[in-house]
C-alpha cells in the first residue's frame, strides 16, 4: 500500500509552524493510542503512521527533503534511510521513547494504562553542544571526535517495582461528575513516572543512581552543513534512571568557521583576485585555492574589473544533495599608486593613445548587471 502524504496524516498544510506540528502529532497520538484501543490493529496502524509523519516533519532537514522529493527521499535516492523508522517495519519502544521530548518526562509507554502490561519509559533529558567546522570541512563532510560529560546509571544501582503505580508511571484517578465517572492520567508521585524505585545504590550516585561520566563521541557531519544547523546524535544525552530508561539525545550545533579570503552564501563561494594591470592587458594563467584545492585558470588579455569568472560545481555541495554551488572569482584590477620616472612618462606618453580611452560595448556589464546576471 503506497504511503499517505505526511502532511495529510497529521491534518496540516506544509505551512504549518512547529507548534502545529506538534500539537498534531499529540492529538493523533492521544487518539490512537494502544492503551486507548486495545486489540485494535487499524488504531495501532494510524498510531505509527502518525509517529512516522511526526519524526520526519519535526526535523528541518527532513522536512526539506520530504517537501522536495516526497517518500523518494528515505528510500535510498535521495538522502538514504530513516534510522529507527525504515519504510513500515516500526519499532514501538522507539515511539515511545520520543514521548518525554511531546509530553514531558511523565508520558511514557503505559499511557493510558495506569496499571497496563506495557511499563514506562521514562528517557534522559537532551544535552546541547557546539562544533567548529571550517568551510573545508563543510565542503568535504568529516568525523568530530568530541569529549562530553553526561549522566548515566552508577555500576551496582538496582531498581524495584513501584508499589503506587505497578511500574506503570502513571497512576489514574476517578471522579464523579454530574455527566457520570471520569478518568484521568497522571504522573506517578512516587517514582515521578519511572515506574521503579531505587532499591539500593553506591555512595557516589546521586538520588536517582546517576553518576556523570566523561565519554568521546564520534559526530559524523555530512557535508553542506551551514551556520546554526543542528543535528542530532541519538542516545548520546543524559541518561534516566530506572531499567527500561532511554538515554536522551546529543544536540549537535553548527558553527562556521570564517576563512580568510572566501565569503560563503549558501552553496556559492566568492573570491577576489587581484591582478596588476599588465596582467590584465596581456592575460595571463593564475592558480586559484578553492574549498577543496587549487585550480588554474586563465585570464583573457584585456579583462576588466569587475569580471566575474564562475567556476560550476567548484562551490559547496548542498545538504539536500542536489548538486554543488558554483565558485565566483571577481576580477579585480590593482592600480599601481606609486611610479617611477620612467612609468609615468609612458603613461603620459599613452592617456590619450584610443587603445587606452575607456570605450565599454555592450559585453561590458556594469557592476549590477553582473550580479543579476549571477543570481538569475
Amino acid at each position: 500500500m503506497a504511503k499517505r502524504d505526511y502532511y495529510e496524516v497529521l491534518g496540516i498544510n506544509k505551512s504549518a509552524s512547529a507548534t502545529e506540528i506538534k500539537k498534531a502529532y499529540r492529538k493523533m497520538a492521544i487518539k490512537f493510542h494502544p492503551d486507548k484501543n486495545p486489540d485494535d490493529a487499524s488504531a495501532e496502524e494510524k498510531f505509527k503512521e502518525a509517529a512516522e509523519a511526526y519524526e520526519i516533519l519535526s526535523d528541518d532537514n527532513k522536512k526539506a527533503r520530504f517537501d522536495q522529493y516526497g517518500h523518494q527521499a528515505f528510500e535510498g535516492g535521495q538522502g538514504g534511510g530513516r534510522g529507527g523508522f525504515g519504510g513500515g517495519g516500526m519499532d514501538m519502544d522507539d515511539i515511545f521513547s520520543q514521548f518525554g521530548d511531546i509530553f514531558g518526562g511523565g508520558f511514557g509507554g503505559g499511557g493510558f494504562g495506569g496499571g497496563g502490561s506495557r511499563q514506562a519509559r521514562v528517557k534522559g533529558s537532551n544535552m546541547r553542544i557546539r562544533v567548529k567546522l571550517t568551510l573545508k570541512e563543510i565542503a568535504e563532510g568529516v568525523e568530530k571526535k568530541v569529549k562530553v560529560r553526561r549522566k548515566v546509571q552508577a555500576d551496582g544501582v538496582s531498581y524495584t517495582t513501584c508499589a503506587t503505580c505497578n511500574g506503570a508511571g502513571q497512576v489514574t484517578r476517578v471522579t464523579n461528575t454530574i455527566l457520570g465517572r471520569m478518568q484521568t492520567a497522571a504522573t506517578c508521585p512516587t517514582c515521578q513516572g519511572a515506574g521503579q524505585s531505587i532499591k539500593s545504590k553506591p555512595s557516589d550516585a546521586d538520588a536517582n543512581g546517576l553518576i556523570v561520566k566523561e565519554e568521546t563521541v564520534s559526530i559524523q557531519i555530512p557535508a553542506g552543513v551551514t551556520e546554526g544547523v543542528q543535528l542530532k546524535v541519538a542516545g548520546k544525552g543524559n541518561e534516566a534512571p530506572g531499567k527500561n530508561s532511554v538515554s536522551g539525545d546529543l544536540l549537535v550545533v553548527i558553527e562556521e568557521i570564517a576563512h580568510e579570503t572566501l565569503k560563503r552564501e549558501g552553496t556559492n563561494i566568492h573570491f577576489d583576485l587581484y591582478v596588476n594591470f599588465s596582467e590584465a592587458v596581456l592575460g595571463i594563467s593564475k592558480e586559484v585555492e578553492t574549498v577543496t584545492g587549487k585550480v588554474k585558470i586563465k585570464i583573457e588579455a584585456g579583462t576588466q574589473s569587475g569580471k566575474i569568472l564562475r567556476l560550476k560545481g567548484k562551490g559547496l555541495p548542498s545538504i539536500e544533495r542536489y548538486g554543488n554551488g558554483d565558485f565566483l572569482i571577481h576580477m579585480n584590477v590593482w592600480t599601481p599608486k606609486e611610479l617611477s620616472k620612467e612609468q609615468k612618462e609612458f603613461f603620459e606618453a599613452n592617456k590619450d593613445d584610443d587603445n587606452f580611452r575607456p570605450n565599454p560595448n555592450i559585453s561590458d556589464k556594469s557592476f549590477f548587471e553582473k550580479v543579476k546576471d549571477m543570481f538569475s
